[in-house]
């Protein structure tokens, strides 16, 4: 957005120059990214934070310089006429919910023309066009104080009243740019006694709006619940100054002062007013004092700053503090309306620290006693980053927020909905890494980059309720090959068993009983080469290649690999201790058995089963082959087993390695295995 610095000069008498203006603005965080034009026509382009909605227009500028430099900021205080006559309106709100306070007044007589050239030039130095003086009259106080207005013909209005309430399903409404609009209950609108005249903090009604012959004007200032502005706005499609204002916060204080203000600038160019100003209240929004304790103050930013300090810069930015304790050691502080971003101490403290200056604090390592303690978690994770990193994968770390298609998509969870959401492809909190993974590979292939190993370590969010359950995740991203070419070997590609690799390696860096996987992986996973792992009955992982409709939707155009890992559940177990074991001493012995089952039997039961048996001097039980087709029928497959016999005490004697290998062959047909000759 533009700011005039002359324009901030009218409510702060700043003797700094603009370039000094702009680069200490910048220092307490109202950035100036840019400084163009010279004189009155200087311009600063800034950059605001989404949170500070209070500093989007040229008196919020204004106060953070009086702060900055310690000046009196001068107050906005209209000049009005006497009033004459009565108003004879009346302003109804159904909603209170939706609208907690909706000012109005009346000027009558008013002749529409053009706003006179300073006015203007104002306007158009932040990028804005002259209308007439009515609709210039509401935008100039838009962007010197930042609170919308609108102005209706007064004389369009049915019935002497203004009804802020819910639209009703097939309401239509013609809005300034002249589209019709087909309303939903959703919408907050406002009606007179007969129809919709504007979308409530988004924009006028084509049927009330000011033209060449309006001669009586109600203006109007509201405030609006965020949420629903936000709602509505991008139900329609639609982005305003006035919407984008409303969605972050307006101030609940200020409806009266804007609404004066316009008046005083049509009053300006001829017309009277009518009545007293109208101020109907739905619901108050009142802001609950934070306490602010000093010592708290010296523990976050590591230095004590003088009370009265501390007092001046809060004072300034328009905090009022009364002392809690003789010491005054203890403030209770009465947060100003226009600051909705203030909820706790520490947002407090931050106030102190960035308008004390960041730069004034020394550069010092906290006091520290006693020796170093890595938390049991913290040995996790570096343990679980480092493996990572020797498996070849790259960290990265992607935002926090998806869309809603991708959170039903990618988990069963239910998600938390963002008040002020960047974008609708980001209006939720995470509830799965796997989506922000799949953007950042198809952002590496989109660029040439066709070998990729990814991982980011990071956290979703559940809802419960009103609240939201914080759970930390890990997830592998691989596409591309798994071998690269060199005079030695071909290229091959990642396949199912890459990856299955890589998230057993991570798994058994902790201590469990059995580890099994099964394939019975999310449907965003395709069906025949993915699976997820049991660590002794819990679901700790899930991998696998990504679902080819899923991939093609993504427009990913080669096989694209994913694994997620649940730390929460992973965690449960202690690190794997390492313990040394002397080399055997005595030869093992081997034994294959060449069997073929239905293929209901999986290796799992055959493990097991042979397991049941507890040979002591069994050591190892694998597959070696698995062959389907040929001479073996339909439904079935042949299986290559090999058991390895060892005693640390003795040499095995051939009579009881063969006695054994008898008890395998007696259990593995008990499966309804067949033991095929040769």
């Amino acid at each position: 957005m533009k700011i005039s610095p002359p324009w901030v000069r009218e409510f702060v008498d700043v003797t700094a120059d603009d370039g000094q203006l702009a680069e200490d603005l910048t220092a307490v965080g109202i950035a100036v990214e840019g400084i163009a034009g010279s004189g009155e026509n200087t311009v600063f382009e800034m950059e605001i934070g989404t949170n500070r909605p209070d500093a989007m227009n040229h008196y919020g500028v204004a106060r953070e310089a009086a702060a900055v430099y310690d000046l009196p900021l001068k107050k906005i205080q209209p000049q009005l006429p006497a009033v004459r006559g009565k108003a004879e309106f009346q302003i109804q709100i159904d909603d209170p919910v939706y609208c907690a306070r909706y000012t109005a007044r009346i000027v009558r007589n008013v002749k529409v023309q053009h706003s006179e050239a300073a006015l203007a030039d104002r306007l158009k130095l932040v990028d804005q066009r002259p209308i007439n003086n009515i609709a210039d009259a509401s935008n100039y106080t838009l962007w010197e104080m930042g609170h919308p207005t609108h102005a209706f013909d007064l004389d369009l209005l049915e019935g002497g009243k203004i009804v802020v309430r819910r639209a009703r399903d097939g309401e239509w409404l013609k809005t300034l740019d002249e589209v019709e609009r087909k309303l939903s209950d959703e919408d907050l609108v406002i009606a007179d006694a007969k129809k919709v005249v504007a979308l409530a903090g988004v924009m006028g009604g084509y049927d009330a709006m000011i033209t060449e012959k309006t001669r009586n004007v109600l203006i109007e200032s509201a405030w609006f619940y965020p949420a629903a502005v936000r709602k509505t706005a991008r139900r329609h499609g639609m982005h305003t100054d006035a919407s984008h204002r409303f969605e972050r916060g307006a101030d609940f204080e200020a409806t009266r002062v804007a609404c004066n203000r316009v008046a005083q600038r049509i009053l300006a160019s001829g017309g009277e007013l009518a009545g007293e100003l109208m101020d109907e209240i739905g619901r108050q929004m009142d802001q609950a004092p934070i306490a602010l304790n000093l010592p708290e103050v010296v523990r976050i930013l590591g230095e004590r700053l003088p009370t009265e300090e501390i007092v001046r810069i809060l004072e300034r930015l328009g905090f009022e503090l009364t002392p809690e304790r003789r010491d005054a050691s203890e403030f209770r502080v009465q947060i100003p309306s226009w600051r909705l971003d203030v909820e706790r101490e520490i947002d407090l403290i931050e106030e102190i620290a960035r308008i004390y200056g960041y730069d004034k604090f020394r550069n010092a390592l906290p006091a520290f006693a006693g020796a170093v303690v890595e938390l049991p978690e913290a040995v996790k994770d570096r343990k679980m980053r480092t493996a990572l990193l020797g498996l070849g994968y790259d960290e990265a770390v992607a935002l926090s927020f998806i869309s809603k298609q991708d959170a039903e998509k990618f988990s069963a969870a239910m998600a938390m909905e963002l008040a002020n959401p960047i974008s609708d492809e980001a209006s939720v909190m995470r509830t799965s890494l796997a989506p922000g993974m799949l953007n950042m590979l198809a952002h590496n292939l989109n660029r040439g980059t066709n070998d990729v190993r990814l991982f980011e370590a990071g956290s979703v969010w559940e809802a419960e309720g009103t609240a939201a359950k914080e759970l930390k995740r890990i997830c592998l991203g691989a596409t591309g090959s798994a071998v690269e070419a060199s005079v030695n070997q071909p290229a091959r590609a990642m396949s199912f068993y890459d990856v299955k690799g890589d998230v057993e390696t991570l798994l058994e860096i902790f201590g469990h009983k059995k580890l099994i996987f099964e394939a019975k992986a999310d449907e965003y996973y395709h069906p025949g080469r993915s699976a997820v792992a049991l660590m002794d009955g819990s679901k700790v992982a899930q991998f696998g290649q990504l679902h080819p409709e899923v991939a093609a939707a993504r427009k990913l155009k080669q096989d694209v690999f994913v694994g997620e890992i649940y730390l929460d559940r992973l965690y449960v177990h202690g690190l794997r201790e390492v313990r040394y074991t002397a080399l055997p001493k005595y030869p093992s012995v081997e034994r294959d058995f060449s069997f073929v089952f239905e293929d209901a039997v999986t290796f799992e039961k055959i493990d097991e089963s042979v397991a049941g048996l507890k040979l002591r001097e069994l050591r190892e039980f694998v597959p070696v082959e698995i062959f389907r087709g040929g001479s073996v029928e339909a439904g079935k497959y042949s299986v290559l087993l090999r058991a390895k016999f060892q005693a640390e005490d003795r040499t095995l004697r051939d009579e009881e390695v063969a006695r054994w290998a008898g008890d395998i062959v007696g259990v593995l047909q008990g499966l309804g295995g067949a033991l095929r000759a040769g």
